[in-house]
């Protein structure tokens, strides 16, 4: 049985990345490749295989289902011509880049009967599942996401760029929406804030504190939660999750969870392809990419308000 007809829009480093893992993924036929840089998706189709494509038109034409991997300002306009054009739809994150383009996308895709899943791949990341199975109560989260600078990804600030991952994952862990969000950050390298800190507090009474920097000059992946009596540290780049608890005895306990080691990006793949088959809905679904997204615009009003304080003091000691 021959596998579900892939297509991926966008050639650059996201894209090749998919277009390596379908390539790679017995379940998938890598079937075309598409990108308003012809040189560019020549490139990719020449180390992974599919046609390359002249137009969405004619990548839509080869495909069951697709991989959006272009700007997020193209995001809403690609996926919506694919899932009109007949399409499951895999966007990556943010799924757009507004509010606006995301509820389009997500009425595109109930309007045609079509998949929509939303890149949020730590969903994948098996430290986090092994999280996840012993998620009772959290009550405090602190999470670190830095990252050496890259030209890549600067249409969008730090907190689309990297933390949206880690709000995501903090909104599916607490299945609430934050009652109190504060923020600050600032531009360094780029015109858009390149490092920003948040706090988020949650009805319920969750606390959350989130850093995320692409400018910082390590790479550092952590996600830790407090629960009653138990303390949950995640490595998400060693895929590691350690449990410290402490018994009615007052005994201290480290307990490794176990962990069985993949890549996400392969695990985030296998997820869509059963979704299409079994036509069931995402684990992370437009809803749930459209939370995430309206969280990191609330932050970045936030950060913009604390931006003006910022460039009054500048102004202030004339510099």
């Amino acid at each position: 049985m021959a596998g579900v007809r892939m297509g991926v829009a966008g050639a650059g480093v996201f894209g090749r990345n998919h277009l390596r893992v379908i390539a790679s993924c017995g379940r998938a036929e890598l079937t075309a490749v598409y990108d308003p840089d012809r040189e560019r998706a020549a490139t990719a189709a020449a180390e992974y295989g599919g046609a390359v494509c002249a137009s969405l038109g004619e990548l839509a034409e080869r495909c069951d289902a697709a991989v959006v991997a272009s700007p997020t300002t193209t995001h809403a306009e690609v996926a919506c011509a694919l899932l009109e054009a007949g399409l499951d739809v895999l966007v990556e994150k943010p799924m757009a880049a507004s509010l606006e383009e995301a509820r389009q996308m997500i009425e595109t895709a109930q309007r045609c009967g079509r998949l929509l899943q939303v890149g949020h791949l730590e969903r994948f990341n098996p430290a986090v599942e092994a999280a996840h199975r012993i998620l009772r109560l959290p009550l405090f989260f602190e999470i670190h996401r830095l990252s050496v600078f890259s030209p890549r990804s600067l249409d969008v600030d730090v907190v689309a760029d990297l933390m949206i991952h880690d709000l995501d994952l903090v909104l599916s862990m607490t299945g609430e929406v934050p009652s109190e969000v504060r923020a600050a950050g600032i531009a360094v390298l780029s015109a858009k804030p390149d490092i920003a800190n948040v706090r988020l507090e949650f009805p319920g009474g969750c606390i959350a504190n989130l850093t995320a920097s692409r400018v910082s000059t390590e790479r550092v992946r952590k996600l830790r939660f407090f629960q009653p009596r138990q303390y949950v540290s995640v490595d998400y780049t060693k895929q590691e999750c350690l449990a410290i608890s402490v018994d009615e005895n007052r005994q201290v306990r480290f307990e490794p969870q176990p962990v069985e080691k993949d890549e996400p990006l392969r695990r985030q793949l296998e997820s869509f392809l059963d979704c299409i088959l079994e036509r069931r809905r995402p684990v992370v679904d437009g809803e749930a990419g459209a939370a995430a997204l309206a969280l990191a615009l609330r932050i970045a009003a936030c950060i913009a308000e604390h931006g003006k304080v910022v460039a009054e003091r500048l102004r202030a000691a004339s510099i």
